[in-house]
Parts: structure tokens; C-alpha cells; sequence
């Protein structure tokens, strides 16, 4: 038997018989781990960055608030980690999703890794609220998700790869917004902070599969808990 978890701004969040889990909603876009590694854009740059990034640093926070790229410490006030020689953006910050991938031997890469998180340039993913996260039992960081733009009829697999707040829902990665004809900022100085689809549109349908991994452009993703 269904049962509604709860409700965001009009879009009731309903866990199915099969144990999915539905809501439709706008799709409101996350750059949040693209650092470039597959050769697009990094999300969050310092202005001495000659590149292009996907949004603005201001959407990352400010000294001492940090909240959208990797510190040094792990804390807000922490130094945002910068890019080296030997990595994908050289200078760029590092920009971090909840889901944590491991390197090609399943062992943890460090937090300064740009690879040890979900490229929203490329990996169609799926943000979530925390009453997703905590009120179903199976687990929801890394499972499959099913997108569906109700308007084009377009649909793609995706991962659910980050953590958003309370108050939101219906945001996904560029990857994924371009996968269902979503506007995806292109052209914009900063894509991220452009396109999507308003968020009380209810245009878009999002079916998630706790406890189910994903499986993406053949990746299979690990599942996370907490």
C-alpha cells in the first residue's frame, strides 16, 4: 500500500507499493561535482581562473560559509582546496556532491580528489531532501533513479548522487536536464545559474529505487549510507 512521506511546496512525495519512491516538480539545476573530469567545465573557479566554470562562486558560499566546495579542513571556514598540476582544472576549485566514489581499486579517494564525486557535466543525477533520505528504509544516496520530462515524453537513467535542503525539490544535474530537453543554460556565462524548469511546474517526473544501485552510461554507482 502507498503512503505519502511528505509534501515540498505542493508536490507530494509518495513511497509506492513496489518501495519507489514519486513526486513530480520543476527541475531546477545542480552543477555541484563537475571539476572537469571528463574534459567540461569545473562548477566553482576563483576569479583568477581564466576558464569557464558553470556557476558562480557566490552560489559556493564566501570565506569563513562555505558550502559548495571542498575545504581543507571540512568545515565552512576551512580554505577551499585548489585544483593542482596533475589534475583536470589546474586552479579551479574542487566542487563536492554527497556521493562518494571510490578510485578503480573500490578503495576511498581522498576529499582534495575532483574525482572522488559525481560530474554534473556529464552523469545525469537526481538531488534529494533529507525526508527522502531518512524516511524510507532502503537506501537512497546511489540508487537508481528514472527522469521523465512529461512534456517531450523524454526519460533517462540517472543516479541519485547529492544531498539538497529541506525546502527543495526537483533539481538535477546539467547532464540529466540535457537527457530530457530541460533548457540547460547552454550559451549562458555560467549554465548552472541559468535554464531549468520552474520548480511548481510539476513538469517533470522523478521515480527513485532506494536500495536499488544505479547503473549510468555503465557505471554501476555504490550505495551510501547516511
Amino acid at each position: 500500500m502507498s503512503r505519502i512521506i511528505g509534501n515540498i511546496k505542493g508536490s507530494d512525495i509518495v513511497e509506492e507499493d513496489d518501495k519507489s519512491v514519486t513526486f513530480t516538480a520543476g527541475a531546477q539545476l545542480d552543477g555541484d561535482g563537475a571539476n572537469g573530469q571528463f574534459g567540461e567545465p569545473p562548477c566553482y573557479a576563483p576569479a583568477s581562473y581564466q576558464g569557464k566554470t558553470l556557476d558562480l562562486l557566490a552560489n559556493a558560499g564566501g570565506p569563513g560559509n562555505w558550502f559548495g566546495v571542498v575545504t581543507d579542513t571540512g568545515e565552512e571556514n576551512g580554505k577551499p582546496i585548489v585544483q593542482g598540476s596533475g589534475d583536470p582544472c589546474p586552479g579551479a576549485f574542487v566542487s563536492a556532491t554527497s556521493l562518494h566514489l571510490p578510485d578503480k581499486d573500490g578503495k576511498p579517494l581522498p576529499k582534495s580528489s575532483p574525482f572522488k564525486y559525481v560530474d554534473s557535466a556529464t552523469v545525469p543525477f537526481v538531488v534529494v531532501p533529507p525526508m527522502i533520505i531518512k524516511g524510507v528504509a532502503g537506501v537512497v544516496m546511489g540508487c537508481r533513479a528514472v527522469v521523465t520530462n512529461t512534456k517531450n515524453k523524454k526519460s533517462v537513467e540517472a543516479v541519485v548522487a547529492d544531498g539538497g535542503p529541506s525546502n527543495k525539490l526537483g533539481e538535477i544535474s546539467l547532464a540529466c536536464a540535457k537527457a530530457i530537453g530541460v533548457p540547460a543554460g547552454e550559451g549562458a556565462k555560467h549554465p548552472a545559474n541559468s535554464g531549468g524548469i520552474d520548480a511548481s511546474s510539476h513538469v517533470i517526473h522523478y521515480r527513485l529505487f532506494p536500495g536499488v544501485a544505479a547503473v549510468v552510461n555503465g557505471v554501476t554507482y555504490p550505495l551510501q549510507h547516511g
